[in-house]
């Protein structure tokens, strides 16, 4: 489905582990691709096609919102794309994906504070 848009590095699909919807899709997904222009590509056909019956949510990892991902696209130096309609809270993350989570929102917060000292010495 997402293949036509550029080389695909890795698909990761969270699934429920426990509780009475263990084994059911949790709704979203994370696909890599090998550059950021695929990655673009492929939120701009994808986003809003309807796949079983429900319109896509596409987003790039790397936007900041109120649902930022964890995944690191940074690894194989590609760009992740989350797909689904559900965000992910820390408690439906892996330990290391929590780590990751958390290590991009300090280096958002420490580039931030970084610009906002730069506009006060101004």
């Amino acid at each position: 489905m997402f293949s036509p848009y550029g080389k695909i590095i890795s698909e990761d699909f969270l699934w429920h582990t426990r509780g009475p919807k263990r084994g059911e899709p949790r709704g979203f997904a994370f696909i890599q691709y090998s550059t950021k222009e695929e990655a673009k590509l492929a939120k701009e056909k994808m986003h809003g096609r309807l796949a079983c019956g429900r319109p896509l949510v596409v987003r790039l990892s790397s936007e900041r919102d109120s649902e930022e991902t964890a995944q690191n696209a940074s690894k194989a130096g590609g760009e992740a794309v989350k797909i689904g309609g559900a965000g992910s809270t820390l408690g439906q993350m892996s330990r290391s994906a929590k780590i990751a989570a958390i290590k991009n929102k300090l280096k958002a917060l420490d580039e931030e504070r970084g610009s906002a000292k730069k506009q006060k010495a101004s």
